[in-house]
């Protein structure tokens, strides 16, 4: 039967082995229990005798099935048992792997953290050993220049010591073998004379200024001087003031020209804009024409076949034309209207055939017989065989040509070829009289190319993008300001800002805060007047903000404007960058560079600051620490000022007191010949009591409108609907209302709200002529009509040719009195100037207007689509560039979502497919443009890689289409070569400046600005590689080439203008003895010594010296004055005897009439010193000078740089007179003085210590002479890489920078004055 064991183990009796998940991976034995098989078999009958009561007891124990039975039994037990034991264990073994998955990634994360810590800890570590290795380099460069340095300054020090050391022993000598003959000569009983009885000028030395007309440095080593006896002259002498290092003694370009001569001639000089034409109404040609019903057809022909012409001329120089005519008519019920047009007027023109109606008599005399500006005039005389003109004809044409000088058309013919003689004339008349074309024509045909007859306006400074019409619109909205005849009371307002500029720094800015209208921008264009003509030698920066959103609000056009004002009192022409992040950085340096050179303050003013976009965050520099010099006045509505700026000092204004508004309507009244009564003045008075109705706008409204309703309307019922009117845009509402009533058809009546409308929903203003063309049926007479009227009322005003919303008040008054609808409304005119815009563009007129307005109106409607269509176009995109408006540009650029890289492709796809359609020369020299256009754009955005590309194209077009040798050829290689500067590929650029140089040279000659901006250029590029020699060098003749340009301009307009001025002035004086046409006689002088004619200067100002003798005695100060102006007259001929006499009288008279502290008092002193000592009579010149110093302390204070002068120069003379130890006190003063001021590396400090350590040799100690002399060469060289445009900072005590007063600048007679 087998063994128990056999039926559960097979395995003879050996247990199983199972892997022990917790055990270490040990095997182990798990025994099974073996019971007896008798055992199981009982065990078994037990209980199936249990589970079937009565069953069979007595069952067979050998039944085979029962065996079976028992033994699958005790298998079923035993398997069952082993699968427990194995699903345990692999419970537990699975929990286990569990376990170790959740420590493993827990270890896991912990081990991607200190990773992630490593790497940032690497690229840390990378990052410091980058920068260490640069510090190290420039440490180690650093190190090498302060070693040349120091040889260099040992080296200097030796060859000084042994020169000086020879010099002396030669003079010992020389005074050994002159005592031994003076010995000989007096034994022998010869007389001696005395050396000391008699100085000649000859060891005179002075200490003039570094002004622009002389070098700064005279020697580059101490052993270059002359001379070992007398204090050395740090400059070579010139034509120029000699205490020229203050304000006080700021009087003229040339020798000893008195400051109120001067401030007179400048005066007069300004009376003429220098910058624009003076027969340009806001930027337009305005064409005036008075017409006959015989002479109409020729009218019809020329504003129809002509006008269009002409418009396309003026329109390719940035001008707006426009055409007035008015229909004949017996009755002039526009008489008004008519006259205020006839005064803007560019050009007159008067058409006449056989009669002259007697209504246009008036017109015709307004016109051409009172024109005090002498702006062009043309007639029109058509005749016929056989036909005599009437009287009337031939008296006005009689009188006109007596009086004036108009241009005569003596036609006989038909009205077609009438018409076109006058488009003739006149095309001739814009261009040469009008735009001043005639000179660049002129210059041009040097050239013989017409397209280098206009010069770009970037070439005026250089690289710089320059806007005329950005600077054009500021001065109209100044002029506009401050032509008010209003005072409101400003005198304790002026007070307060005299304080300010006064007060010592660091000062903030002031607040000059007020509610809208209050007059902040009258009272800040007043003062700027005032400031101008009390203290020309103050420089004055201004910006008008306009509305908001406008050109004008745009921060970063703002703060390049600025600059570039600020870069017109500077000969530096360095490249400005247009990123305006970059441009808001920089603008505080460029604040500096001025401010340490500028002889007197500068104040930077900003109206409406709060209406920049970003006030806070673009005027920031505003809370930095400005120079000592500068001070900032910014004007805030009280209601916007940003919080933070809300603690700077404030001067708000108040509203007007009764006394006030009297005075302002009762001026108003007056005007149109309208008196008030008593009750109505009292009604008026308790009306204008709260804060909104004493506005200053809101009284001058009021008072217009009671003036216009005069004598003809109900006075009480017009000042009953003003009172219902508690602020101003009601009462634009009501004046607007009036207008309306005014107007004779619903036809004006539409076209007054279609004008108003579209010029609210513009970006900048309407021009005439673009309403005009949006309107056909719109005649110049009624738009003439409606502007006078919205004009006249305050509504409407010009800028740069645009007509705009005169005040905030207005704008907002037009918006809820026409489009309170919505947006849909505003939506609606937008379109309409979309429509008309993208017309021009169709027509491939792309205008300075188009680039501004339809980018802009695109960006309002939110078409980015249209808008990224537009900005594609080659010339809308090249207009915005060249007029420096880059941050516009970029910012739509971002909003139809596209960088940098991607919007510098597209535009270089757009150029390759309009290359493809380009066919001849013309176009291929506009392709060209375009191409240098995108290089240069690319390389102000930073893309130097992207901007070759495009800039060589340029250059191949030009090569190909121009000749080698071409003009423009050099301006690409110039413009090539500033990309490789930028890109450190110095070799590269050195090369192609060259080659731009050598072209522009045989183009124009030596002496052209072109030539000196090549040189500048490469000066910059040897200073960038510290070739200093080289690079001063090239300063040098580049600053020599643009003296000569700016004395043969004189100005922007040139010496032309000047000549004109003289001519007119010269035409005041026929009349008869009065303080007027001797003052006048006086400026001619001046005028005329200015252009070097001294011969005539000296008639002049002998004729006004006679005439004030007459008329105002001769010891008045005016006297003085024509006394001291020929004395300088003399001094400068040498005629020193003479000048003696006269300054004498001069001091004399202003002794006895002035206080002991005028200016005029001591400059006279000042000049009489000057020809003392040049005389060599120094025991006189003594308490002249002394006296100078007295003046200035008590003029300026003992610590004011001008005392620190009048030391110098004191010293100077005790130097001369071997008084070395009064000397030195003065000189260690006056440094003392100058450190405090300008910091320790000015070149004023410079000067002075190179001075004192002469005085140091000579007095024996020569290690404090050789450390003086070293920091003396220090200063200079710093002041090296400041001409190189390296500005440092004021603030590290090293930031003094060199400027030299621009030739280009508008007023740039007035800054020679300042030198």
């Amino acid at each position: 039967m087998g063994t128990a064991s056999s039926l559960v183990s097979p395995a003879g009796g050996v247990g199983e082995v199972i892997e022990d998940t917790y055990g270490g991976g040990e095997a182990c034995e798990i025994p099974v229990e073996v019971k007896p098989k008798a055992r199981l078999l009982r065990g078994s009958l037990r209980r199936v005798g249990a589970s079937r009561p009565g069953g069979l007891i007595g069952a067979s124990f050998k039944s085979t099935a029962s065996v079976q039975e028992l033994e699958c039994v005790a298998e079923y037990e035993r398997l069952k048992k082993e699968y427990e034991i194995f699903r345990v264990s692999k419970n537990n073994e699975v929990a286990s792997m569990v376990k170790k998955e959740a420590k493993l990634d827990r270890e896991n994360k912990r081990l991607r953290a200190e990773l992630q810590a490593l790497q940032k800890t690497y690229q840390k570590i990378l990052r410091e050993k980058e920068s260490a290795l640069e510090a190290k380099y420039q440490a180690m460069e650093r190190a090498a220049t302060f070693e040349h340095d120091r040889d260099k300054v040992k080296r200097q020090f030796k060859i000084f010591r042994e020169t000086k050391e020879n010099e002396i022993q030669d003079l010992l000598r020389a005074k050994r073998e002159l005592e031994a003959k003076l010995q000989r000569l007096q034994a022998q009983g010869i007389q001696v004379f005395d050396p000391e009885e008699s100085d000649s000028d000859d060891n005179c030395t002075d200490v003039t200024a570094t002004g622009a007309q002389s070098e700064y440095w005279n020697g580059g080593a101490l052993g270059s001087e002359p001379s070992m006896g007398s204090m050395m002259q740090l400059q070579q002498s010139f034509r120029g003031p000699e205490f020229a290092h203050s304000s006080i003694d700021v009087e003229g370009p040339f020798a000893n020209i008195n400051r109120d001569d001067w401030d007179a001639a400048v005066a007069s000089l300004l009376q003429v804009t220098p910058l624009f034409s003076h027969s340009l109404w806001s930027n337009t040609v305005r064409c005036f024409i008075i017409s006959t019903d015989e002479t109409r057809p020729e009218v019809d022909i020329f504003i129809r076949n002509y006008s269009p012409k002409l418009q396309r001329i003026c329109e390719t120089m940035g001008y707006f034309f426009q055409v007035v005519h008015f229909p004949a008519e017996n009755e002039r019920p526009l008489k008004d209207v008519r006259k205020w047009e006839i005064e803007k007027s560019s050009l007159v023109i008067l058409l006449l055939h056989l009669t002259l109606p007697s209504c246009l008599l008036e017109d015709c005399e307004e016109a051409f017989l009172r024109n005090p500006e002498e702006k062009p005039r043309l007639i029109y005389h058509r005749k016929e065989d056989g036909k005599v003109s009437s009287v009337s004809v031939q008296q006005l044409i009689e009188q006109i040509s007596y009086v004036n000088k108009a241009k005569m058309i003596d036609h006989i013919g038909g009205v077609e070829e009438g018409a076109y003689e006058i488009y003739n004339c006149v095309e001739k008349i814009i261009k040469q009289d009008i735009l001043g074309c005639e000179m660049t024509e002129l210059e041009g045909k040097d050239l013989g190319n017409k397209e280098e007859s206009t010069v770009p306006e970037e070439e005026v400074f250089g690289d710089v993008l320059w806007d005329a019409h950005d600077e054009q619109e500021q001065m109209e909205a100044f002029q506009q300001a401050s032509n008010s005849t209003c005072e409101l009371g400003f005198e304790k307002y002026f007070e307060r800002l005299n304080d300010l500029v006064a007060a010592p720094a660091p000062i903030p800015p002031l607040l000059v805060s007020g509610g809208p209208g209050s007059g902040k921008s009258l009272l800040l264009s007043k003062w700027i007047q005032l400031q101008q003509k009390h203290s020309p030698n103050t420089l004055i920066l201004y910006h008008f903000v306009g509305r908001p959103m406008s050109t004008s609000s745009e921060s970063a056009l703002i703060i390049k404007r600025l600059t570039l004002k600020l870069m017109q009192h500077s000969w530096l022409v360095s490249p400005l960058t247009l990123d305006p992040a970059k441009l808001l950085e920089e603008f505080p340096r460029w604040l500096e560079k001025l401010s340490a050179r500028h002889q007197g303050s500068i104040i930077i003013i900003i109206d409406s600051i709060d209406q920049i976009q970003q006030a806070e965050k673009h005027m920031k520099w505003l809370i930095d620490p400005l120079p000592v010099n500068v001070r900032v006045i910014v004007s805030v509505n009280v209601e916007t000022c940003p919080q933070a700026w809300r603690l700077w000092p404030t001067l708000h204004l108040d509203p007007l007191n009764s006394k006030d508004v009297k005075s302002l309507i009762s001026a108003e009244c007056n005007s149109a010949n309208v008196k008030l009564t008593k009750e109505q003045e009292k009604q008026l008075e308790r009306h204008c009591r709260s804060a909104a109705t004493c506005n200053a706008l809101y009284v001058t409204l009021l008072g217009k409108t009671i003036a216009c309703v005069g004598n003809t309307g109900n006075i009480d019922e017009t000042l009953q609907q003003c009172f219902q009117c508690q602020d101003t845009v009601s009462l634009y509402r009501l004046v607007l209302r009036s207008i309306q009533e005014s107007l004779q058809s619903d036809k004006e009546k539409g076209l007054l709200r279609e004008i108003l409308c579209v010029i609210g929903v513009s970006h900048n203003g309407v021009s005439e002529s673009e309403l005009m063309e949006l309107y056909p049926e719109l005649s110049s007479a009624v738009l003439a009509s409606l502007v006078h009227s919205l004009h006249k009322m305050c509504l409407l005003t010009y800028g740069c040719g645009l007509l705009k919303f005169q005040h905030l008040q207005a704008w907002e008054m037009a918006r809820l009195e026409y489009m309170e609808e919505g947006e849909n409304v505003i939506s609606a005119y937008r379109q309409k100037l979309v429509e008309y815009f993208t017309m021009q563009l169709s027509r491939d007129r792309v205008t300075w207007r188009s680039a501004d307005e339809l980018p802009w109106l695109f960006q309002q409607q939110g078409d980015k689509q249209k808008l990224h269509k537009c900005l594609l176009n080659l010339f809308v995109s090249q207009n915005l560039y060249k007029r420096g408006h880059f941050a516009e540009l970029l910012s739509y650029w971002q909003l139809v979502g596209k960088d940098k890289s991607s919007m510098a492709a597209e535009y270089f796809d757009s150029l390759k497919e309009y290359e493809k359609s380009c066919e001849g020369e013309e176009s291929m020299i506009c392709l060209a443009d375009l191409y240098e256009t995108l290089g240069r754009f690319l390389k102000d955005l930073g893309l130097l890689s992207q901007a070759v590309a495009p800039l060589q194209r340029s250059l191949e077009i030009r090569e190909t289409a121009l000749d080698p040798d071409h003009p423009r050829v050099a301006q690409s290689l110039h413009q090539l070569a500033g990309v490789y500067v930028q890109w450190k590929k110095f070799g590269n650029a050195e090369q192609l400046y060259k080659q731009a140089l050598e072209i522009s040279e045989n183009a124009y000659g030596a002496e052209h600005p072109r030539v000196a901006r090549e040189l500048d250029a490469l000066a910059t590029l040897y200073q960038k590689q510290n070739k200093y020699e080289q690079a001063e060098q090239l300063r040098k003749k580049s600053f020599k080439i643009r003296q000569k340009a700016a004395r043969r301009k004189g100005s922007l307009c040139g010496f032309a203008l000047l000549r004109q001025r003289a001519l007119q002035l010269e035409e005041l004086t026929l009349g008869k003895d009065t303080p007027d046409n001797a003052r006048t006689l006086n400026e001619l002088g001046v005028l005329y010594y200015l252009q070097n004619n001294l011969e005539t200067a000296e008639l002049f100002l002998k004729r006004s010296l006679e005439m004030r003798e007459r008329v105002l005695g001769p010891d008045h100060p005016d006297c003085a004055q024509s006394l001291n102006n020929l004395a300088a007259l003399y001094n400068e001929k040498k005629h020193y005897d003479k000048a003696e006499e006269l300054y004498e009288k001069a001091l004399d008279i202003r002794r006895r009439a002035l206080a002991p502290d005028h200016p005029s008092l001591a400059y006279t002193v000042k000049h009489l010193a000057v020809l003392y000592k040049k005389m060599g009579k120094l025991d006189k010149a003594v308490p002249l000078y002394e006296l100078a110093v007295e003046i200035r302390q008590k003029s300026f204070g003992p610590k004011h740089p001008s005392v620190a002068t009048a030391l110098v120069n004191l010293a100077v003379l005790y130097c001369q007179m071997k008084k070395q130890i009064e000397a030195l006190p003065l000189y260690e003063r006056a440094l003392k003085i100058y450190e405090d001021s300008f910091g320790h590396m000015h070149p004023r400090v410079g000067e002075t210590l190179k001075n004192l350590a002469v005085l140091s040799y000579e007095g024996g100690d020569f290690e404090k002479a050789a450390e003086l002399y070293k920091r003396a060469m220090e200063i200079k060289e710093a002041e090296t890489l400041l001409i190189g445009g390296k500005a440092t900072s004021r603030h590290s005590l090293s930031g003094d920078t060199f400027s030299l007063k621009s030739a280009l600048s508008p007023n740039i007679f007035l800054e020679h004055g300042q030198r």
